[in-house]
């Protein structure tokens, strides 16, 4: 097989192993009454804390307009809320508020369990060097843009 060839196995094996992941993962966070979207960006906010709203997108890539929707939509929920930026008038943030702690606080350690076992046919060893080996695709990916 050449090389050429491989690439494109590896880009067919690389999409499917990536759809049948997200179908079981976006399963798991609509579970919680949660798009994958608004799951996303609760998530982000979790671990990362009060985040910029121009800088969502780039964290889990969606577009600003999406964005918006979804802030609005957790806003709604009562999950997150805007926090203007006390320095700069540009610059809004979002926050999760108790109630979205309490909620992430709830489901995060289950959806991280499901996660785990559709990662459970690879070693730790398997694991790093997958993540290693994805990671050099994305940047070269990144870089022929």
């Amino acid at each position: 097989m050449s090389g050429q060839d491989q690439s494109l196995k590896l880009f067919v094996v690389l999409s499917k192993a990536y759809k049948f992941v997200m179908d079981r993962a976006v399963k798991d966070m609509k579970r919680n009454g949660l798009s994958a979207t608004e799951f996303s960006v609760m998530e982000l906010l979790y671990h990362k804390g009060r985040t910029p709203l121009q800088r969502i997108g780039d964290k889990i890539l969606i577009t600003s307009g999406s964005i918006t929707y979804t802030v609005d939509k957790l806003e709604q929920k009562g999950y997150i809320r805007r926090v203007s930026s006390p320095d700069d008038r540009r610059v809004t943030y979002a926050e999760m508020t108790p109630l979205g702690t309490e909620l992430f606080d709830r489901i995060f350690p289950e959806h991280a369990k499901v996660i785990d076992v559709i990662m459970g046919e690879l070693t730790a060893e398997e694991k790093q060097a997958a993540i290693a080996l994805l990671k050099k695709i994305g940047y070269k990916a990144a870089e022929t843009r």
